[in-house]
């Protein structure tokens, strides 16, 4: 907004400064936002509050910088002067002094981002062809025996790794296979140490380097360092640079430790833990062994009981025999026995069957039938004579003749024919009627002269007494 000079000293837009410097602040930090800057560092001050303040410039000028603690302390190591960075962050101003500054976020040296480039390209493929795949990862021997170790023998890392191991498993055989962890010579160094790494007899392989820029690291990016530390026929464990580095080497590595001293703590079991473990095991075995002990015990008790001197047992053995003998001879008694009552039998049923015998009891059985024939015959004659006898008793008793030789008549028709029809009634006759009385030795002719109601003879006596 232009400012008219003639304007009267009360309408005139005034600012302090302290007004001013936070306005241009503003302008500045919403004009600009979040921007990257290339430049040579200079002047770098690290104070005791752990900022970080330098000056980045170029041939035709220079930006003062500041990086608080919160945002370098993920840096892997803090820039020099003369080093060319490229920094992230926002331009602002400061404004107690009005000067023009930038906030760092980020800082990497300029090289820095082709190499991140190519970082991510070989990462994405050795991923795609599945080298960090985390099936193929092989397990940490549990007591490793011999370690093969691959670092430079005069770096940290290594007094480190050997500190470790000293303290927690001492007994570990370390076999070092020294290489330049960088330069020129590092990546055949490395390549031939992996490729010795199966003439050391070792149970598991550290590849180890203290930290250090991504150039510093650049010989674990390489795909040919890569590819053979995934064909390393042992376990292998990558421990490179500090927590915040990452290498290729680091994803095909069967496992990544974040710093040579937590490899050698991956790789070692600890002393203490083992003692403690040997102890339990200890106490477990002696129990198991304790029980087994207890249970063969028994077990010797029992066969001991069961034990029988071999004099006892021939005595057993013996009398065993006798009883065996002693029922062979029942057994072989009672089949005699059988066989001869057997024997007897079918001589009886052969005697039974013989002719001779045979008629003879037809024979007897003949004779006995025609006794018994006769017998019967006789007493049959008997009961028919007996009965004949009767009945002409009864006859004699019943007959006429009986009567008629008491003196009394039969009167018939003597008309008749050979049928003699019995006259018992004078109404059955009539006078002049010729009659035939039979009588006991002969008959007689008669007419009837009269009829007459009355025949002389008394009455006989009714059922009644009357």
């Amino acid at each position: 907004m232009a400012t008219r000079f003639d304007q009267p000293a009360e309408e005139r837009p005034v600012y302090t400064v302290s007004a001013l410097a936070r306005a241009a602040r503003l302008l500045i930090e919403e004009h600009f936002g979040l921007l990257w800057v290339e430049g040579e560092v200079s002047n770098f001050r690290r104070p005791g509050s752990g900022h970080w303040y330098f000056t980045l410039k170029d041939s035709d000028a220079q930006l003062r910088c500041a990086m608080f603690a919160g945002r370098n302390r993920a840096l892997r190591r803090e820039p020099r002067d003369g080093d060319r960075v490229i920094v992230r962050g926002r331009l602002s101003l400061y404004e107690p002094r009005g000067d023009f500054q930038f906030i760092a976020e980020h800082l990497e040296p300029a090289g820095e981002g082709a190499l991140r480039a190519a970082f991510d390209a070989l990462k994405a493929r050795l991923a795609g062809e599945g080298l960090f795949d985390p099936a193929r990862k092989r397990p940490l021997p549990a007591i490793p025996r011999r370690l093969a170790v691959i670092s430079s023998p005069s770096g940290a890392a290594l007094r480190d790794v050997l500190h470790v191991i000293a303290r927690r498993f001492p007994v570990l055989e370390v076999v070092l296979l020294p290489v330049a962890v960088q330069g020129e010579s590092a990546e055949p160094e490395i390549l031939a140490a992996l490729a010795r790494v199966p003439a050391t007899g070792a149970d598991a392989v550290l590849l180890t380097r203290g930290g250090g820029s991504l150039e510093d690291l650049w010989t674990f990016n390489l795909e040919t360092v890569a590819r053979a530390v995934a064909a390393c026929p042992l376990p292998t464990v990558a421990a490179i640079g500090h927590q915040t580095d990452f290498t290729i080497v680091d994803f095909v590595a069967d496992v990544r430790a974040p710093t040579p001293s937590a490899g050698a703590e991956l790789i070692t079991p600890d002393r203490a833990e083992l003692g403690v473990r040997f102890d339990s095991a200890r106490n477990r075995l002696v129990r198991a062994l304790t029980g087994e002990l207890r249970q063969q015990h028994r077990h010797l008790a029992h066969l001991r009981a069961r034990l029988v001197s071999p004099r006892t047992r021939l005595q057993q053995r013996m009398q065993r025999t006798d009883e065996l003998e002693q029922r062979l001879i029942r057994a072989i008694t009672g089949t005699r026995t059988r066989a001869a009552a057997r024997l007897a039998g079918l001589r009886r049923a052969l005697d039974l069957l013989h002719p001779g015998r045979l008629i003879e009891r037809t024979s007897e059985r003949v004779d006995t039938l025609e006794a018994r024939l006769a017998s019967a015959v006789q007493a049959q004659h008997r009961q028919r004579r007996e009965a004949l006898h009767g009945a002409v008793r009864t006859l004699q008793a019943i007959s006429p003749l009986a009567t008629l030789a008491r003196g009394y008549a039969v009167l018939t028709d003597a008309a008749g024919g050979t049928e003699l029809r019995p006259i018992t009634s004078i109404r059955a006759t009539a006078p002049g009627a010729r009659l035939v009385a039979h009588l006991s030795d002969g008959a007689l002719h008669v007419q009837v002269d009269a009829v007459d109601t009355d025949n002389g003879l008394p009455a006989l006596p009714t059922t009644d007494g009357s």
